[in-house]
Protein backbone atom coordinates (compact mmCIF):
# COMPACT_ATOMS: atom_id res chain seq x y z
CA UNK A 1 0.00 0.00 0.00
CA UNK A 2 1.41 3.29 -0.63
CA UNK A 3 1.31 6.13 1.73
CA UNK A 4 2.70 5.86 5.62
CA UNK A 5 3.25 2.15 6.67
CA UNK A 6 0.81 1.05 9.66
CA UNK A 7 1.53 -1.66 12.13
CA UNK A 8 -1.33 -3.29 13.87
CA UNK A 9 -0.44 -4.35 17.76
CA UNK A 10 -2.23 -6.90 19.53
CA UNK A 11 -1.13 -7.55 22.88
CA UNK A 12 -2.66 -10.87 24.55
CA UNK A 13 -2.17 -14.05 26.63
CA UNK A 14 -4.14 -17.45 26.00
CA UNK A 15 -6.43 -15.87 23.59
CA UNK A 16 -6.82 -18.54 20.90
CA UNK A 17 -10.36 -18.58 20.76
CA UNK A 18 -10.73 -14.68 20.18
CA UNK A 19 -6.97 -14.09 18.05
CA UNK A 20 -8.77 -15.21 14.44
CA UNK A 21 -11.14 -13.15 14.18
CA UNK A 22 -9.00 -10.31 15.60
CA UNK A 23 -6.11 -10.72 13.10
CA UNK A 24 -8.63 -11.62 10.39
CA UNK A 25 -9.94 -7.66 10.42
CA UNK A 26 -6.38 -6.26 10.90
CA UNK A 27 -5.27 -7.67 6.78
CA UNK A 28 -5.87 -3.79 5.71
CA UNK A 29 -2.60 -2.95 8.00
CA UNK A 30 0.81 -3.53 6.48
CA UNK A 31 2.31 -5.29 9.52
CA UNK A 32 0.84 -7.19 12.28
CA UNK A 33 2.78 -7.77 15.36
CA UNK A 34 1.41 -9.90 18.46
CA UNK A 35 2.69 -9.97 21.38
CA UNK A 36 2.18 -12.96 23.37
CA UNK A 37 2.78 -12.57 27.38
CA UNK A 38 3.53 -16.14 29.42
CA UNK A 39 1.20 -17.71 27.00
CA UNK A 40 0.24 -21.65 26.70
CA UNK A 41 -2.50 -22.31 24.65
CA UNK A 42 -2.13 -22.29 20.71
CA UNK A 43 -2.07 -18.24 19.86
CA UNK A 44 1.18 -18.14 18.87
CA UNK A 45 0.80 -21.08 16.32
CA UNK A 46 -2.56 -18.89 15.26
CA UNK A 47 -0.41 -16.26 15.14
CA UNK A 48 2.44 -17.64 12.57
CA UNK A 49 -0.12 -18.86 10.40
CA UNK A 50 -1.99 -15.42 10.39
CA UNK A 51 1.54 -14.22 8.75
CA UNK A 52 2.14 -12.03 11.97
CA UNK A 53 5.38 -11.04 13.26
CA UNK A 54 5.49 -12.77 16.89
CA UNK A 55 6.71 -11.21 19.78
CA UNK A 56 6.70 -13.79 23.13
CA UNK A 57 7.85 -13.22 27.03
CA UNK A 58 6.90 -12.64 30.27
CA UNK A 59 5.79 -9.25 31.69
CA UNK A 60 4.83 -8.38 35.17
CA UNK A 61 3.54 -5.11 34.00
CA UNK A 62 0.91 -4.14 31.39
CA UNK A 63 2.99 -1.46 30.56
CA UNK A 64 5.99 -3.04 29.95
CA UNK A 65 4.36 -5.47 27.37
CA UNK A 66 2.55 -2.97 25.73
CA UNK A 67 6.14 -0.69 25.12
CA UNK A 68 7.41 -4.30 24.17
CA UNK A 69 4.91 -4.40 21.32
CA UNK A 70 5.35 -0.63 20.71
CA UNK A 71 8.67 -1.00 20.03
CA UNK A 72 8.66 -4.38 17.85
CA UNK A 73 6.25 -2.51 15.32
CA UNK A 74 8.25 -0.85 12.35
CA UNK A 75 5.13 1.34 10.71
CA UNK A 76 4.86 4.68 10.93
CA UNK A 77 1.83 4.36 12.41
CA UNK A 78 0.67 1.74 15.06
CA UNK A 79 -2.61 0.97 15.94
CA UNK A 80 -3.21 -0.87 19.04
CA UNK A 81 -5.94 -4.00 19.14
CA UNK A 82 -7.24 -5.93 21.64
CA UNK A 83 -7.86 -9.58 21.14
CA UNK A 84 -11.97 -9.12 22.27
CA UNK A 85 -12.13 -6.48 19.63
CA UNK A 86 -12.44 -6.34 16.08
CA UNK A 87 -12.06 -3.22 13.13
CA UNK A 88 -15.03 -3.09 11.25
CA UNK A 89 -14.26 -2.42 6.90
CA UNK A 90 -15.52 1.35 7.62
CA UNK A 91 -12.91 1.70 10.34
CA UNK A 92 -10.25 0.67 8.61
CA UNK A 93 -11.19 2.90 5.60
CA UNK A 94 -11.44 6.14 7.85
CA UNK A 95 -7.69 5.09 9.33
CA UNK A 96 -5.88 4.78 5.91
CA UNK A 97 -7.36 8.36 5.55
CA UNK A 98 -6.44 9.80 8.71
CA UNK A 99 -2.91 8.66 8.76
CA UNK A 100 -2.68 10.07 5.30
CA UNK A 101 -3.17 13.10 6.14
CA UNK A 102 -3.05 13.49 10.00
CA UNK A 103 -0.31 15.47 11.16
CA UNK A 104 -0.62 15.20 15.13
CA UNK A 105 0.95 12.61 16.92
CA UNK A 106 -1.98 10.31 18.25
CA UNK A 107 -5.86 10.25 17.55
CA UNK A 108 -8.85 8.99 19.53
CA UNK A 109 -11.28 6.16 18.25
CA UNK A 110 -14.55 5.27 19.73
CA UNK A 111 -15.98 1.89 21.12
CA UNK A 112 -18.93 0.10 21.01
CA UNK A 113 -18.68 -1.96 23.73
CA UNK A 114 -20.53 -5.42 24.23
CA UNK A 115 -21.35 -7.69 26.71
CA UNK A 116 -22.21 -10.71 24.86
CA UNK A 117 -24.56 -9.69 22.17
CA UNK A 118 -25.77 -6.78 23.94
CA UNK A 119 -24.60 -3.10 22.72
CA UNK A 120 -24.08 -1.17 25.77
CA UNK A 121 -23.28 2.42 24.58
CA UNK A 122 -23.97 4.67 27.91
CA UNK A 123 -22.14 4.68 31.24
CA UNK A 124 -18.99 3.43 31.21
CA UNK A 125 -16.14 5.02 33.15
CA UNK A 126 -14.52 5.26 36.19
CA UNK A 127 -11.38 2.82 34.81
CA UNK A 128 -14.07 -0.14 33.88
CA UNK A 129 -14.55 0.75 30.18
CA UNK A 130 -14.25 4.02 27.72
CA UNK A 131 -16.25 5.13 25.27
CA UNK A 132 -13.00 6.34 23.36
CA UNK A 133 -9.51 5.01 23.64
CA UNK A 134 -6.19 6.70 22.34
CA UNK A 135 -5.11 4.06 19.70
CA UNK A 136 -3.78 5.21 16.76
CA UNK A 137 -0.26 6.75 17.24
CA UNK A 138 2.68 7.71 15.53
CA UNK A 139 5.59 5.52 16.01
CA UNK A 140 7.49 6.67 19.27
CA UNK A 141 4.84 9.13 19.74
CA UNK A 142 3.58 6.53 22.84
CA UNK A 143 4.63 5.10 26.03
CA UNK A 144 2.95 3.12 28.90
CA UNK A 145 3.46 3.38 32.11
CA UNK A 146 4.22 0.63 35.09
CA UNK A 147 1.61 -0.04 36.10
CA UNK A 148 -0.29 -3.63 36.32
CA UNK A 149 -3.45 -2.73 35.35
CA UNK A 150 -4.71 0.61 33.53
CA UNK A 151 -0.96 2.00 32.99
CA UNK A 152 -0.74 5.43 32.43
CA UNK A 153 0.38 7.19 29.30
CA UNK A 154 3.13 9.68 28.16
CA UNK A 155 2.68 11.62 24.39
CA UNK A 156 5.19 13.04 21.90
CA UNK A 157 3.35 15.05 19.86
CA UNK A 158 -0.64 16.86 19.37
CA UNK A 159 -3.66 14.93 19.69
CA UNK A 160 -5.87 14.67 16.58
CA UNK A 161 -9.32 14.99 16.13
CA UNK A 162 -11.31 11.71 17.15
CA UNK A 163 -12.48 9.13 14.68
CA UNK A 164 -15.77 8.72 13.43
CA UNK A 165 -16.28 5.07 13.27
CA UNK A 166 -16.25 2.94 16.08
CA UNK A 167 -13.82 -0.53 17.38
CA UNK A 168 -15.94 -3.10 18.52
CA UNK A 169 -15.53 -4.29 21.62
CA UNK A 170 -16.15 -7.75 22.48
CA UNK A 171 -15.30 -6.69 26.46
CA UNK A 172 -17.47 -9.02 28.39
CA UNK A 173 -19.01 -12.54 27.37
CA UNK A 174 -22.10 -11.99 29.89
CA UNK A 175 -22.48 -10.51 33.82
CA UNK A 176 -20.12 -13.28 35.32
CA UNK A 177 -17.41 -12.42 33.10
CA UNK A 178 -18.40 -8.47 33.95
CA UNK A 179 -17.89 -9.39 38.10
CA UNK A 180 -14.83 -11.83 37.44
CA UNK A 181 -12.82 -8.94 35.44
CA UNK A 182 -13.70 -6.50 38.44
CA UNK A 183 -11.99 -9.39 40.66
CA UNK A 184 -8.73 -9.10 38.15
CA UNK A 185 -8.93 -5.64 37.77
CA UNK A 186 -9.21 -5.09 41.62
CA UNK A 187 -6.25 -7.37 42.61
CA UNK A 188 -4.25 -5.90 39.97
CA UNK A 189 -4.77 -2.54 41.19
CA UNK A 190 -4.29 -3.70 44.77
CA UNK A 191 -0.95 -4.48 43.88
CA UNK A 192 -0.24 -1.69 42.13
CA UNK A 193 -1.80 0.24 45.56
CA UNK A 194 0.58 -2.13 47.50
CA UNK A 195 3.89 -1.30 45.79
CA UNK A 196 3.43 2.52 45.57
CA UNK A 197 3.08 2.62 49.58
CA UNK A 198 0.12 4.26 49.53
CA UNK A 199 -3.23 2.30 49.68
CA UNK A 200 -5.48 5.58 50.29
CA UNK A 201 -8.27 4.94 53.01
CA UNK A 202 -11.79 3.85 53.63
CA UNK A 203 -13.37 6.72 53.71
CA UNK A 204 -11.81 7.93 50.87
CA UNK A 205 -12.93 4.96 48.65
CA UNK A 206 -16.55 5.03 49.71
CA UNK A 207 -16.46 8.16 48.45
CA UNK A 208 -15.26 7.08 45.07
CA UNK A 209 -17.57 4.74 44.97
CA UNK A 210 -20.11 6.95 45.34
CA UNK A 211 -18.98 9.75 42.89
CA UNK A 212 -17.94 7.27 40.20
CA UNK A 213 -21.28 5.53 40.47
CA UNK A 214 -23.29 8.40 40.27
CA UNK A 215 -21.10 9.68 37.39
CA UNK A 216 -21.47 6.65 35.34
CA UNK A 217 -25.23 6.53 35.88
CA UNK A 218 -26.08 10.21 35.20
CA UNK A 219 -22.83 12.15 34.18
CA UNK A 220 -22.21 9.46 31.33
CA UNK A 221 -25.85 8.65 30.95
CA UNK A 222 -25.52 4.76 32.18
CA UNK A 223 -29.41 5.00 32.91
CA UNK A 224 -30.11 5.24 28.93
CA UNK A 225 -29.16 1.52 29.42
CA UNK A 226 -31.42 0.49 32.12
CA UNK A 227 -30.08 -2.36 34.10
CA UNK A 228 -26.98 -3.00 32.21
CA UNK A 229 -25.87 0.85 33.09
CA UNK A 230 -26.50 0.11 37.07
CA UNK A 231 -24.21 -2.94 36.63
CA UNK A 232 -21.75 -0.57 34.84
CA UNK A 233 -21.95 2.21 37.50
CA UNK A 234 -21.48 -0.54 39.96
CA UNK A 235 -18.46 -2.13 38.99
CA UNK A 236 -16.71 1.02 38.01
CA UNK A 237 -17.59 2.36 42.18
CA UNK A 238 -16.63 -0.86 43.69
CA UNK A 239 -13.20 -1.10 41.23
CA UNK A 240 -10.95 1.08 43.42
CA UNK A 241 -12.91 0.29 46.96
CA UNK A 242 -12.02 -3.83 45.93
CA UNK A 243 -8.37 -2.31 45.53
CA UNK A 244 -8.36 -1.01 48.47
CA UNK A 245 -10.00 -3.49 50.93
CA UNK A 246 -7.48 -6.23 49.14
CA UNK A 247 -4.75 -4.07 49.70
CA UNK A 248 -5.77 -3.84 53.08
CA UNK A 249 -7.02 -7.00 54.49
CA UNK A 250 -4.77 -9.78 52.12
CA UNK A 251 -1.42 -7.90 51.40
CA UNK A 252 0.20 -11.08 51.77
CA UNK A 253 -2.63 -12.57 48.69
CA UNK A 254 -1.81 -9.22 46.88
CA UNK A 255 1.74 -7.96 46.98
CA UNK A 256 3.89 -7.93 44.57
CA UNK A 257 5.83 -10.91 44.04
CA UNK A 258 3.48 -12.67 46.36
CA UNK A 259 2.60 -15.66 43.55
CA UNK A 260 -1.32 -14.51 43.69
Amino acid sequence: MSGPRLSALVVARDEEARLPDCLATLRFADERVVVLDRTTDRSGEIARAAGACLVEGAWELEGERRNAGLDACTGDWVLEVDADERIPEALAAEIRAVIAASPHGWHEIPVDNFIGEHLVRHGWGGSFGTSAVPRLSRKGAKRWGMQRVHPSLSWNGTKGSRLTHAIQHYVDRDISDVLRRLDRYSSAKAADLLASGEIGTLAGNLRRFASRFVKCLLARKGYREGGWGVLIALCAGLYPLLAHLKARLEPERHRPGSGS
